[in-house]
């Protein structure tokens, strides 16, 4: 993960935990920050030069190559080892995996999340899970419940696992929007995608216009019983 994402991540759990945050204080006239189109511009200009990663968030090859240099690590556990590579073979398509999920001719603009993440023992009790998220800019119809003008749909999918419940509500979204600074948390909820299975669940976020950071965590409740995801994070422009 470079320096940016990783900065990143850490500002957005800030963001959107209020309770924990300090009373703002007025800067000096002498530091006024720079108005928020600037900041924006600056932070497009870091993700474009520092992130390992193309416009849909796959890995460059350098990038893959540095993930299966650390799962080949001697100290590595071979559960570990085969929870990495699957994860990156399922985002590469590469090493017998398969690269993303499918979506229409003629569909919505999406944004796959970085790196895809492993649920241990989830499908049957006994194999890996491998999930995998987007998000989609409205507005647009699909996926379920869709998005208007300045919102965003996120999708989360359970490879291999059972249909979803209908009692979810375990796997969160949190974002924030580095334009206009709104920030909040989007429960993922079943809206009857995948019916026969991977579990699938989706949910909307009222993110308004702008550069939206967003970091997705939290577990889905399948037929077999609950998987927990560890967290993935995406960078999403929304109109």
């Amino acid at each position: 993960m470079s320096a940016a994402t990783a900065g990143l991540i850490g500002a957005l759990v800030a963001a959107v935990s209020p309770a924990e945050a300090t009373p703002q204080v007025p800067a000096p006239a002498s530091s006024v920050a720079p108005p928020a189109a600037e900041l924006s511009a600056q932070f497009e200009d870091a993700v474009d030069s520092s992130l390992p990663v193309d416009h849909l968030g796959r890995p460059t090859p350098e990038a893959a190559q540095q993930v299966r240099d650390f799962a080949y690590q001697p100290w590595m556990p071979e559960d570990a080892r085969n929870a990495i590579l699957a994860a990156l073979a399922y985002t590469t398509g590469q090493d017998g995996g398969e690269a993303g999920v499918d979506m229409p001719v003629g569909g919505p603009n999406f944004r796959q999340f970085y790196w895809p993440t492993v649920s241990g023992r989830c499908i049957g009790g006994t194999q890996d899970s491998v999930g995998s998220a987007i998000a989609v800019p409205g507005p647009t119809e699909i996926p379920a419940p869709g998005a208007g003008a300045g919102e965003t749909a996120f999708l989360f999918t359970a490879m291999g696992t059972k249909p979803a419940t209908s009692n979810q509500g375990q796997m969160n979204v949190h974002w924030f929007n580095l334009n206009n600074f709104r920030s909040g948390v989007t429960p993922l909820g079943n809206h009857g995608i995948n019916p026969e299975g991977p579990a699938t669940i989706s949910g909307r976020a009222a993110t308004g216009p702008g550069t939206v950071v967003a970091l997705l965590s939290g577990a889905v409740n399948t037929e077999e019983g609950s998987c927990r995801f560890a967290p993935t994070a995406a960078i999403v422009e929304v109109k």
